[in-house]
């Protein structure tokens, strides 16, 4: 008897950990400010989902995507500025979350390497031509 609760308990485990929770009230209802809606809009198309990786957290039905999207509305209704918001969420769920990374530490490598890639490219360029003639 005890082998099958043990065998339900660990059938049901991963069905709670989907964040199946409700959702929070600031999901799917715009802020009653325009200017305010407008602020967490823009905010929310630069925050990438952590739960579908691809879709920013304003397109995207994640129940995590939800929650994020609430918060932010939050935030902005209780006064915080987007930037200070922005930082809040890169320190809670990492630089990943952000889809335009900061010109420094990782994001800086970021940014610089399409620059180096082209260097490294005409570089060689002109030294296979330069063999060549």
């Amino acid at each position: 008897m005890r082998i099958l609760a043990l065998i339900y308990l660990m059938l049901a485990t991963p069905m709670f950990a989907q964040g199946s929770g409700p959702t929070p009230a600031l999901a799917n209802r715009q802020l009653p400010d325009p200017a305010q809606e407008a602020a967490a809009t823009k905010l929310m198309h630069s925050l990438r989902c952590i739960q579908c990786q691809g879709q920013s957290i304003a397109d995207s039905d994640a129940h995590m995507a939800g929650t994020m999207r609430a918060e932010v509305r939050q935030q902005i209704a209780a006064g915080q500025k987007p930037e200070a918001i922005r930082g809040w969420m890169i320190a809670r769920y990492g630089e990943w979350v952000s889809f335009e990374p900061d010109m420094k530490g990782a994001g800086l490598l970021l940014w610089l390497t399409p620059l180096l890639v082209l260097i490294a490219g005409i570089w060689l360029a002109r030294g296979l031509f330069r063999r060549g003639a």
